[in-house]
């Protein structure tokens, strides 16, 4: 549910979705997201000072709080 949920809104965000792509990692506590987007598109997901990575991740947490696992995001380059 995590990885939709990351894949949608980072979808909303960017100019090329198509290029949006997510990787999930669990482990036995948590769960840790890549988030990979094109290039050009990165700057649109992390925001200024990183406000709409942190927007992302406080969503994600809160969704991840029902199943209690801990999810991190991570967004690569």
């Amino acid at each position: 549910m995590e990885k939709e949920l990351v894949e949608y809104i980072a979808k909303s965000l960017v100019d090329q979705p198509d290029e949006v792509s997510v990787n999930m990692i669990e482990g036995e506590q948590s769960t840790i997201l890549e988030l990979k987007v094109a290039s050009t598109d990165v700057g649109k997901v992390i925001g200024k000072q990183g406000r709409i990575a942190n927007a992302v991740r406080i969503i994600l947490s809160a969704s991840a709080a029902k199943s209690g696992k801990h999810v991190q995001l991570e967004i690569l380059d």
